[in-house]
C-alpha cells in the first residue's frame, strides 16, 4: 500500500507510466508504420533529412518512454520529456502553417487544437515526475539559507 504523505503516490506514477507507455508507443510508430505520417511534420525549413529526423525522434521517445516507465531519475527524465515536447513543438506548428494533413488532422481546427495539446504534455510530463515540485523546493531552500 503506498503511503497517502508520499506527494508522488499512485496517481502520479500511473500518470507517469501512462506518458511512458505513450512515448514508446509514438516512438515505435515513428520507425515503423506511421513513418510517413510523421514526415508530414518535419518542417521544410530544417537543414535535415526528414526521414532521419523521424527516425531519430522516435529513439528519443522511445528512450523517453523507457526512461518514465522505469521511474529512474524521474525528475530529471521529466525535465528532458518537457523540453523534448517544447522542441518537436514546431513540427506540430508548421502542419498547421502549411495545412498540411496527417494523423487524421484534416482541417486547420483540427490541426489546432493539437496545438493547444502540446502544452498539456510539458506540464504532463513536469507534474507525474515531479520536476517541478522539485525545482519549487529547491528554489525554495535556496531562498531560505
Amino acid at each position: 500500500m503506498m503511503d497517502s504523505g508520499n506527494k508522488y503516490g499512485l496517481w502520479h506514477r500511473i500518470a507517469r507510466i501512462t506518458l511512458g507507455v505513450f512515448l514508446i508507443f509514438a516512438g515505435t510508430s515513428h520507425l515503423t508504420f506511421a513513418r510517413v505520417e510523421f514526415s508530414a511534420q518535419v518542417p521544410k525549413w530544417l537543414p535535415m533529412d526528414t526521414d532521419l529526423v523521424v527516425v531519430l525522434s522516435g529513439l528519443v521517445e522511445i528512450g523517453l518512454g523507457l526512461l518514465l516507465v522505469s521511474g529512474w531519475r524521474k525528475s530529471m527524465a521529466g525535465w528532458v520529456a518537457a523540453a523534448f515536447f517544447v522542441a518537436v513543438f514546431p513540427g506540430n506548428i508548421s502542419q498547421f502553417l502549411t495545412h498540411t494533413d496527417a494523423f487524421g488532422l484534416n482541417s486547420d481546427l483540427s490541426r489546432g487544437m493539437r496545438l493547444l495539446f502540446q502544452p498539456v504534455l510539458v506540464i504532463w510530463a513536469l507534474w507525474c515526475t515531479g520536476a517541478w515540485a522539485a525545482w519549487r523546493n529547491a528554489a525554495h531552500r535556496s531562498r531560505t539559507y
